[in-house]
């Protein structure tokens, strides 16, 4: 009997040790992955981890942060999310390249910070998700014509304007622009580019065909070769209006108006904390941008000959001498 009983006590004894190992275990450390078009540093991704910072998590002590990164490539952003998918995630936060995503899955839940998730068919609506989908969305279908707006009060006399279009991006801005080119009387030419092989030759076709001004429409591709755009914007002694304040404020662009990504990326760490308090994407409304600026580098006005009126200046967010 006296073995019996030890030998009940010893099965028990393992039975309940792994059980009480867990149960002193601390609590999982969620994880979220954070897919990007370009390489780091980035200052969104900055804006993010201020974001989370502020609501109490640290990278390495209550959360861990996968990154990948698809470096101006593509191509590369559907390897890249299955890669995150298979890590099992609690939450995983992507731009536009939200869609590759989604389509690696249906059930990890994805926070998007900028884009159009509507129009990309991510989400059912922006009230009612639906979906594994949430965020922020940062399109405007006016923002071309503002563009265009700006490129004429920047130059008055201005009559060609060549616009900078991704063709995987999206179409309506394109269409918006041809619009505000013909109101303001403004002949424009298209240029179509969506490899890294073809910006320069974009650029010498511009100077070419005597545009007198450049907009580069909105698109992850160009967010993640901004630095080259600026360059060869300079080089050709361009003017350009960028999407966002990343190309002009400490990267030397001229001029930028659009939705303050760093905005939305720092409030797409609340969405991360609500998912992972338990709240289902489906049922968390996308928000519009709430906020959006002017920037206007004088430097690079200077270098190139311009002088900017002052009801431009005037409106700046953000001047940069």
């Amino acid at each position: 009997m006296r073995r019996i009983g030890l030998a009940v006590v010893l099965t028990l004894s393992l039975i309940l040790a792994p059980l009480a190992t867990e149960a002193q275990e601390p609590g999982k450390i969620p994880r979220i992955g954070i897919l990007r078009p370009g390489s780091p540093p980035d200052p969104l991704v900055e804006a993010f981890r201020q974001g989370l910072h502020e609501l109490g998590y640290a990278d390495g002590r209550n959360i861990i942060i996968e990154y990948r990164w698809a470096e101006g490539r593509d191509e590369r952003l559907p390897s890249l999310a299955a890669d995150l998918v298979r890590l099992q995630l609690d939450v995983i936060v992507a731009g536009q390249a939200a869609t590759a995503v989604k389509q690696a899955t249906n059930v990890i839940p994805i926070v998007m910070p900028i884009g159009d998730p509507v129009k990309a068919g991510l989400v059912v609506s922006l009230g009612r998700p639906g979906g594994n989908v949430t965020g922020l969305t940062s399109l405007s279908e006016e923002l071309p014509g503002k563009w265009m707006e700006l490129a004429k009060e920047t130059l008055p006399r201005v009559s060609r304007v060549a616009v900078l279009w991704d063709p995987a991006g999206d179409p309506s801005q394109l269409r918006v622009s041809e619009l505000a080119a013909r109101s303001l009387n403004i002949r424009l030419q298209v240029l179509k580019v969506g490899r890294s092989d073809g910006i320069e030759g974009v650029f010498a076709g511009a100077k070419e065909n005597h545009a007198e001004a450049l907009i580069v429409l909105g698109s992850p591709f160009f967010y993640a070769h901004r630095t080259r755009l600026i360059d060869l914007a300079a080089r050709r002694r361009l003017p350009t209006i960028y999407p966002q304040r990343e190309f002009v404020a400490g990267a030397g662009g001229l001029m930028s108006y659009g939705a303050d990504y760093r905005d939305q990326f720092r409030r797409a760490a609340t969405y991360v904390d609500k998912i992972l308090k338990g709240a289902r994407p489906a049922d968390l409304p996308v928000q519009q941008a709430t906020k959006f600026e002017l920037v206007i580098n004088l430097k690079t006005a200077k270098a190139l000959g311009l002088t900017i009126a002052q009801s431009v200046l005037g409106r700046a967010d953000q001047v940069v001498e």
